[in-house]
């Protein structure tokens, strides 16, 4: 019997196997027929500790004895409030509210909707949201109109907004984004949206701290809202638990989800300025931020997300990051030297490179589901960009792992080649 499921980023009609996964421990899945899949990319860059973490499962057991789910309108409860106290702890001291909700997508449509908002409290003119070429933001309708057009959005153009866009900051064509950026803030946008650091599902590009400190400096000159969309940076993927840090800035508006409950519940925060806030504070109901869903703070993924950030608080996150930085170098050093490997990158945990593709480039490259079946077949889980092949691992995974990782990937771009 077929299963009903649709899934998502799969063509069907191709009919590639779908593995059955029946549970999971640290770095490893555990297939039905028995074998062993090493999660090369984290289930899509959500696990961070590993799966099923014990700290974050108890927690989790134990608010479903408690409270599973609470209208959050006009009500709250404790693993809320903790977790919101807490996440103002770690970040930014200018990040003063948190707004949950459900996802990276949703975070963002939040970030987009506060923005708007709070121009529309001060000067409605400003509306333009400006935003970086090859970006990625999710797939609601207000974060792909702010992400890269192209195949996987183009049906759906009628529904996105326009947008100002900047060239990515490319080697040697650093200063054509910041002039462009200047210029599209000098003309009075609202907004303007980045991943810092690295660009993720648009080929993990990578850019430098200096330069992510230029342009916050360009928006906060011309009094454009900053929004950092950290949902694949943050959670220590580049090192820092915030990308941010490294440029040593603070955005007026933070989108963080997936590590936020180290990979284990769907949940979303968006946190703002206290400006963005006052702008939507009034004694008119009219004013008041319209934005909500369903599972708002669901207590049973604020507890996971308060185990997550109790697990970086009480045990060596940060060390364990360190390690992996150092495999993950040298990993790539070795990488770096096989025949058909070119551009090699690494934004702490995280490494890529691209492999020369005498067909069709990017996204649709039929690289991927060559190398994504052939890694498969040797019990890895990896998903390249098209012709982008990255890696970045859970921070508990074993050297040993890692290492089988490469040789796997070794084999397999020698056989495509």
């Amino acid at each position: 019997m077929s299963s009903p499921v649709w899934h998502p980023f799969t063509q069907h009609g191709l009919e590639e196997p779908i593995p059955l996964i029946e549970r999971a421990q640290g770095a490893i899945l555990h297939t039905a027929d028995g074998r062993q899949i090493i999660d090369a990319i984290s289930s899509w860059w959500v696990t961070t500790h590993g799966h099923c973490n014990p700290r974050i499962m108890a927690a989790i057991a134990e608010q479903t004895t408690r409270l599973d789910q609470l209208i959050f309108a006009g009500w709250t409860h404790d693993p809320a409030e903790r977790l919101a106290h807490d996440l103002c702890a770690m970040t930014p001291p200018e990040l003063t509210r948190v707004f949950f909700s459900d996802s990276g997508s949703t975070s963002v449509e939040v970030a987009l909707k506060m923005a708007l908002g709070f121009w529309a409290a001060h000067d409605p003119a400003r509306q333009a949201i400006i935003v970086m070429e090859h970006s990625y933001h999710g797939d609601t309708i207000g974060a792909m109109s702010v992400g890269e057009r192209g195949v996987f959005n183009q049906p759906y153009e009628p529904l996105l907004f326009d947008v100002t866009t900047v060239p990515f900051p490319a080697s040697g064509a650093q200063q054509q984004t910041l002039d462009t950026l200047e210029a599209a803030c000098a003309s009075g946008a609202a907004a303007f949206i980045v991943e810092p650091l690295v660009l993720g599902a648009g080929g993990m590009l990578m850019y430098s701290a200096d330069l992510l400190a230029q342009m916050r400096a360009i928006c906060a000159r011309h009094g454009v809202l900053f929004i950092a969309d950290e949902v694949m940076t943050g959670w220590g993927r580049t090192g820092t638990l915030l990308a941010c840090e490294q440029a040593e800035i603070s955005p007026d508006i933070l989108c963080l989800s997936k590590g936020l409950t180290g990979g284990s519940l769907p949940l979303a925060v968006t946190m703002a300025s206290e400006p963005v806030f006052k702008a939507h504070y009034s004694t008119d109901r009219a004013r008041m931020f319209f934005h909500s869903s369903s599972y708002t703070a669901n207590p049973i993924a604020c507890a996971a997300a308060n185990a997550n950030l109790a697990i970086w608080r009480e045990e060596p996150v940060r060390e364990r990051i360190a390690t992996l930085i150092g495999w993950q170098t040298a990993l790539l050093e070795r990488l770096s030297a096989l025949p058909g490997v070119v551009r090699t990158r690494q934004a702490g945990t995280i490494i890529a490179f691209d492999i020369e593709d005498r067909g069709e480039s990017g996204y649709l490259s039929d690289i991927a589901p060559r190398l994504r079946q052939h890694c498969l077949d040797k019990d890895v889980l990896l998903r390249p960009l098209g012709n982008t092949v990255y890696l970045m691992p859970p921070y508990c995974i074993e050297e040993a792992q890692l290492a089988h990782i490469g040789n796997v990937l070794a084999d397999g771009i020698a056989a495509i080649g």
